[in-house]
């Protein structure tokens, strides 16, 4: 299938699964921004569960609608530190937290201007951490009906309907498997075995 998807904050597993199953990525980069979506935020599992990770975003007060490749992070709060911090917290005892740090920790050190930008440094971070290519062109205007398959919905994680495959969590003891976190929670805890865990996985379309 040729792919239309967007770039989010270290993607959920479905976005994964939906790209490695493609022939083709196309990244939308020319719609609206919305709010409450994966576009600036992850969940991961935590000691007490389910967490959500947010990046702080700047708001125009002048425009009600703003083009996602026009947000800017707000860089005045220590969101970054925050964030390692809890994924340290979380991911610390996982079987390849230790193996991946590195490679991550340039999200956590750069101070990106634009949302968009920071988000397609992680999409590069991560297919080299899964030892995988994943090319992508990208939107020059934006359509509402398109001739790819319609993968957007994805962004928004409430409407994200699917399930997947349990794999061993760290904390699956105390809260049990929880579903389609970020793709960084199977990559700490399957390293690149995640690849093939993903391919194997069915996306309701």
């Amino acid at each position: 299938m040729d792919l239309l998807i967007h770039p989010t904050y270290f993607p959920s597993v479905s976005h994964f699964v939906a790209m490695l199953q493609a022939n083709s990525v196309v990244f939308e980069t020319d719609d609206n921004f919305q709010k409450q979506t994966n576009r600036n935020r992850m969940y991961i599992y935590s000691a007490n569960g389910l967490q959500l990770l947010n990046i702080p975003v700047k708001h125009n007060k002048e425009q009600i609608h703003q083009k996602y490749r026009d947000i800017k992070i707000e860089n005045d709060f220590n969101w970054q530190k925050q964030h390692f911090k809890s994924l340290e917290a979380a991911y610390r005892t996982s079987p390849y937290f230790e193996f991946f740090e590195d490679d991550i920790r340039p999200v956590f050190e750069k101070k990106h201007i634009f949302l968009m930008d920071l988000n397609f440094q992680i999409h590069e971070i991560v297919t080299d951490c899964l030892g995988i290519k994943i090319p992508y062109t990208k939107t020059e205007e934006f359509f509402r009906e398109v001739q790819q398959t319609d993968f957007r919905h994805l962004a928004n994680g409430k409407k994200d309907p699917n399930t997947f495959e349990s794999y061993t969590q760290v904390f699956d003891d105390k809260h049990g498997y929880l579903n389609n976190l970020s793709i960084l929670d199977l990559l700490f805890n399957e390293g690149r075995h995640a690849v093939d865990y993903l391919k194997e996985q069915t996306l309701i379309k």
